[in-house]
């Protein structure tokens, strides 16, 4: 059977696995360097051994580089930030920005007239002579990449598809990120969202290039997909314009991971790593998102993204010699150079968890000294901030599986309070085999004026746009199904007849069936 490669970058290891249908036969931990992309070679390399390289029909790959480059303010480009409202605008674009993150995109903006209102009657007409002395500006400033962002142009983007036009006309060579195809409802965080991607259109190009780079250098020509935020992948062509939609793949993968790895389709999944513990909960195989603004590096943002809670405990964590402080500092990927049981000096979580009795991991024998008092201390903390954070992910009271991953996995086993905890095999490279499942999706989150037709008909008219956008990101229009469908009425809107419908499609990749059937 032809063989995946699941690749995921995480802040201490970068993973991957080969997979030969559901089954592992081959994964690897390789330290994560600090330009990614060699340690993703030196994964790959290492998991692939003897493998031939002819045998493998896909790689997936959930990177760091563009949530590295958004939180260190670093190979983000200038960006002209347009937004089609009724000007003046008391709150302009990038207003709440950390000073750091404005000063990188260099705060360009202009507000033109233009826009829709709730129902998608519009708001004003589009201002073009304001438009082209927008464009002529950002041409004498040598601006490549534009953020375009329409009032509720969710409901209706035609202004914006207007504009875009204008703007390409105009300035030949620019790139023209319209708000509408990445984020929700909600304009100033959907106007974020749109700026940091434009930002990172040129750092995605690099780093695409050198992914293919990488994986024909080994001698693989199969195709290679990126993970997204949602449990879901996209084709390179797609990535290179919507880099925003991979920076939260890390913690997806792991919960898409735990799904497969153990058959459970619905539960709360903890993701131990070396410096935080990430708990989401799955719903149909997929990981909850997130239903409100999150802050990404101080900027708010309403793109797809899951719902999870981070914890400053990880086996790198380091814990005072009393047991009172734990974190939020870790060792990281040093902890096999610092860690007690590794010969080093630092008391960490995972020397805790060795002297409380889980066997397998460094010396036992160098934590021997430390009092029953201090571990217990520590396990009585630690339980308490895990079951906060477990409650907390569930959405009912009901007994929910409870599944850890993560390369610190079998340092729970010590902890009080989590006795029906399941670790499944191979949990320590979930996140790579979660990056190897991915299917290809499709979403759909509007507000709809229900004047003329009614919920029944928008819902399923969201629902046949979601399929057909799973289908267009590469899923096998065969196998595309809907796993999430909702609306809900917005009945604080003039008139109450709007609903805003949110529905979520998925298949499996079409390539990966063509492959596996011998097409």
């Amino acid at each position: 059977m032809p063989l995946r490669i699941g690749i995921d970058v995480g802040g201490t290891n970068t993973d991957a696995v080969v997979l030969d249908g559901d089954r592992v036969i081959a994964a690897t931990k390789s330290s994560t360097t600090d330009d990614v992309t060699s340690g993703i070679l030196n994964a790959l390399r290492e998991v692939l051994g003897e493998a031939d390289p002819a045998a493998v029909s896909s790689v997936f790959i959930g990177t760091t580089h563009f949530i590295n480059a958004i939180t260190q303010a670093k190979d983000l480009e200038p960006v002209a930030a347009i937004r089609l409202a009724t000007p003046p605008q008391t709150l302009l674009p990038m207003v709440d920005w950390p000073d750091r993150l404005r000063a990188a995109v260099g705060g360009h903006v202009y507000v033109c007239a233009g826009g829709s209102q709730f129902n998608g009657a519009a708001l004003n007409d589009l201002d073009e002579e304001a438009l082209k002395s927008a464009a002529d500006d950002i041409k004498s400033k040598g601006i490549r990449h534009i953020a375009l962002s329409s009032v509720f142009s969710v409901v209706n983007p035609e202004i914006e598809l207007q504009a875009e036009a204008l703007l390409k006309t105009w300035l030949p060579g620019a790139t023209v990120t319209r708000s509408a195809l990445i984020g929700r409802v909600g304009l100033l965080e959907r106007e974020n969202a749109t700026i940091l991607n434009a930002a990172l259109l040129g750092l995605a190009d690099r780093v695409i290039d050198g992914l293919e780079r990488v994986i024909a250098g080994v001698g693989i020509s199969a195709p290679i997909l990126l993970s997204q935020n949602d449990g879901t992948v996209m084709d390179l062509d797609r990535a290179r314009m919507f880099p925003i939609f991979t920076i939260a793949s890390g913690p997806t993968n792991s919960m898409r991971g735990a799904a497969l790895l153990t058959g459970i389709k619905d539960g709360v999944v903890v993701d131990v790593g070396g410096t935080t513990s990430d708990v989401g909960l799955l719903q149909h195989g997929f990981p909850r998102e997130s239903t409100v603004a999150i802050s990404m590096a101080g900027v708010r943002n309403n793109f797809r993204i899951p719902d999870v809670l981070s914890l400053a405990l990880g086996g790198g964590t380091t814990i005072s010699a009393n047991g009172e402080e734990i974190g939020p500092e870790s060792v990281g990927y040093r902890i096999r150079n610092e860690a007690l049981v590794f010969g080093g000096s630092t008391l960490t979580f995972t020397d805790i968890a060795v002297a409380a009795g889980v066997r397998g991991i460094g010396v036992p024998q160098a934590v021997a000294s430390i009092s029953q008092e201090t571990i217990q201390r520590v396990l009585d903390t630690a339980s308490e901030r895990l079951v906060q954070a477990i409650e907390r992910a569930k959405l009912s009271g009901k007994d929910t599986p409870i599944i850890a991953v993560g390369g610190g996995a079998p340092l729970l086993a010590a902890v009080p309070g989590l006795d029906a905890l399941i670790i499944p095999e191979n949990a320590g490279v979930a996140n790579a085999v979660g990056a190897a499942y991915a299917e290809a999706g499709g979403e759909v989150d509007r507000v709809y004026a229900l004047e003329g037709t009614n919920r029944s008909a928008v819902l399923q008219q969201a629902k046949t746009e979601a399929m057909t956008r799973a289908v267009a990101a590469g899923a096998d229009p065969q196998s595309v199904r809907i796993i999430e469908a909702e609306d809900v009425p917005l009945t604080h809107l003039p008139g109450g007849s709007a609903v805003q419908v949110r529905v979520k499609a998925v298949g499996p990749f079409l390539n990966q069936i063509a492959v596996l059937e011998g097409h």
